[in-house]
């Protein structure tokens, strides 16, 4: 039996668009005499659909879909997932569904039993849990079909506060009494750089304890702030991985089941990867560049405006706005003040050079001038503090947003996690936009992708590689004077947020108590204005945006 996985790119609500993806490879499959071709989870209408689940016109949509779909396989059978509606009269109105569709008919339907209701899934919103359990069989082949988070009961934790189980059945177990032959599991799972080897442990300890081999598909693209990686696998009984798709690409992959029955006996196919430092950095700049590129593409836009002020951050969001767009689709804007150095626009200039940008000239003094005149009645004799400053983020602001509006673009924002974290960022000024590039990439890492892309020449100039970072908004300012060194800063951010650690637990772990103190001070205080910022691309396991929800009014 020949059996193909489909890595593709779906549009959530984009029906016809995703059918023809789908037909384009049961077409391909045809071709190459496949007997059974699999895509991913809610493939017909993509993931997530949130709240468009609550609309009757969705899901009929969505069940049209899946009756074209099952048309078109005459030659070839399909695996396909979609919602749909629970026919008892108690539960929630949907399943989460995978279809068997065979000979122009739909074979069986199996639904999700695992309903991943933690950081960003809330699937337990829309739909009910199943309770059945029934192995598909086709062509002989007795198959274990499961969808995503039905092979996560158990699972890697990052935090001691966390269960490995957090599910009280494990569906496999039931399959398993059914003795089937392997298992398909259809997914929608997001790229995390921090878990780059969670999703290979999970698939290798399902396939180690129940003997069998894997088909796992999963979806590729990007949703707004959320990335799919793909990289889809397939295992053999053994827990040795036979194949490995390319993250954050389309693919189509075709593979003989009985090759794949054995254990491999003369060496893996796709031997261990090195999960290292430099791997994790590259795969957070290339799901980076992926996902403004899908953002832009699903959204309708192409061009993109950003303020580059010489600092790290405009820096690297420029090199990933360009990689994702093309330089002819990228305006990058100088906006200097009477406090910002002479290197950082001829930084500024170098970078925009080596990118072959348009780099524009909008100095804010004269309108600065201007605000403060008109201020200076209701200012009086008050001293200048953080106010002025402000004013100054927000005049950048409001220029970006200006020439977004009459260009027809999208404002890129370079706000990174570090400050986002510790409210180091001005409400509509610097915070402003319709994307947040870095707002889940800490100051280091910024750092680290830097240095990854300078790894064979000087794109970003060395000089904004190494300079102090500042927001140049007073004389002689320094990111330092208000917050930690970033080496210090980052790493009490990821233990309290990530890790969920406390404050004794990050203190015990060597840092000052004043230091964490403060951290964590400044962390808490600063929910009100992560709840503006615009949509963040998700690249860790705990991103701020859907994947944090945390009171603005609390005294934790």
């Amino acid at each position: 039996m020949k059996i193909a996985i489909a890595q593709l790119n779906f549009r959530i609500a984009d029906f016809e668009g995703n059918l023809n993806l789908m037909k384009k490879a049961i077409k391909e499959a045809e071709t190459n005499e496949v007997d059974l071709i699999v895509f991913s989870e809610l493939a017909v209408c993509g993931y997530p659909p949130l709240d468009l689940l609550e609309q009757r016109d969705f899901i009929d949509r969505c069940m049209e879909s899946v009756d074209i779909l099952a048309s078109c396989t005459s030659k070839v059978a399909v695996i396909v997932g979609s919602p749909v509606i629970n026919p008892n009269e108690k539960g929630k109105k949907l399943f989460n569904a995978a279809f068997l569709l065979a000979d122009q008919a739909v074979k069986a339907v199996r639904f999700k039993t695992l309903l991943p209701t933690y950081d960003i899934f809330d699937e337990y919103r829309y739909f009910e849990k199943n309770i059945e359990f029934e192995t598909v069989l086709f062509k002989g082949v007795n198959i274990a079909l499961t969808i995503c988070e039905d092979i996560w009961d158990d699972q890697p934790v990052e935090n001691t506060f966390a269960r490995t189980r957090l599910y009280t059945d494990s569906p496999m177990d039931f399959l398993a009494k059914q003795n089937p032959d392997i298992m398909i599991n259809i997914s929608a799972s997001p790229f995390a750089a921090n878990r780059l080897n969670a999703r290979e442990e999970v698939l290798k300890q399902n396939v180690l304890k129940y003997g069998i081999p894997l088909f796992y598909c999963n979806q590729v693209g990007a949703n707004t702030e959320l990335i799919f990686d793909g990289s889809s696998m397939v295992l053999r009984p053994d827990g040795i991985i036979a194949d490995r798709f390319t993250p954050f690409a389309e693919e189509v992959r075709i593979y003989v089941l009985e090759d794949l029955m054995s254990p491999l006996v003369a060496g893996a196919i796709d031997p261990e990867r090195n999960l290292n430092e430099e791997y994790r950095i590259e795969m957070m700049y290339k799901a980076l560049v992926f996902g403004i590129k899908d953002y832009f593409f699903k959204m309708g836009f192409q061009r993109t405006v950003l303020g580059l002020s010489g600092g790290m951050d405009s820096a690297l969001t420029l090199v990933l706005a360009v990689e994702a767009l093309g330089a002819e689709n990228v305006i990058a804007v100088m906006m200097p003040s009477r406090y910002s150095s002479e290197h950082s626009i001829t930084d500024s200039v170098q970078l925009a050079g080596n990118l072959g940008v348009n780099c524009r000239l909008v100095p804010v003094d004269p309108m600065m001038d201007s605000f403060l005149k008109e201020l200076n009645p209701e200012f009086g004799d008050l001293p200048e503090d953080v106010t002025e400053e402000n004013l100054q983020a927000r005049i950048r602001g409001v220029i970006l947003m200006a020439l977004a509006n009459k260009l027809n673009m999208i404002v890129l924002n370079t706000s990174n996690k570090s400050e986002a974290a510790v409210g180091y960022g001005t409400l509509y000024g610097d915070m402003n936009g319709g994307l947040s590039v870095l707002g889940d990439v800490y100051k280091t890492d910024v750092y680290s992708i830097a240095r990854y892309i300078n790894r064979s020449a000087e794109v970003i100039p060395y000089n904004i590689l190494y300079k102090a970072p500042s927001a140049e908004l007073r004389p002689g300012q320094k990111d330092s004077d208000s917050l930690p060194e970033y080496d210090v800063l980052d790493p009490i951010l990821y233990q309290y947020i990530e890790m969920k650690d406390t404050l004794a637990a990050i203190i015990n772990s060597g840092f000052e108590r004043e230091v964490v103190e403060k951290v964590i001070t400044l962390v808490n205080r600063s929910e009100y204005k992560r709840f503006q910022t615009p949509p963040i691309l998700r690249v860790s396991s705990k991103a701020f945006g859907m994947g944090r929800r945390m009171p603005i009014v609390a005294r934790y």
